[in-house]
């Protein structure tokens, strides 16, 4: 999930929920990948709020993979939201 937020720079909310990752060490892990994962995009994302729910247990490389694509798929539709938004007539 993603939305604006009306400042300069992104925000990361993660959702890693013990039913998917029992042991709080590979929970943990998951979070520190995922935040140097947006760490490293967090330049190409400003202005919005993103929300990372896992809903299934992957792979280190597939996860990161995954979480990259969904973050630029969040951000362009986020923007094309807001210059349909910015388009109709009120």
């Amino acid at each position: 999930m993603a939305a604006p937020n009306g400042l300069e720079h992104a925000r990361l909310g993660l959702i890693i929920p013990k039913r998917i990752i029992a042991d709080a060490v590979r929970r943990n892990r998951v979070k520190r990948l995922l935040r140097e994962g947006f760490r490293l995009r967090q330049h190409e994302l400003h202005g919005l709020d993103i929300v990372a729910r896992m809903k299934a247990e992957m792979t280190e490389t597939d996860l990161l993979a995954t979480f990259g694509s969904a973050m630029l798929r969040c951000e362009s539709c986020v923007r094309k939201r807001l210059r349909n938004a910015a388009a109709s007539p009120a």
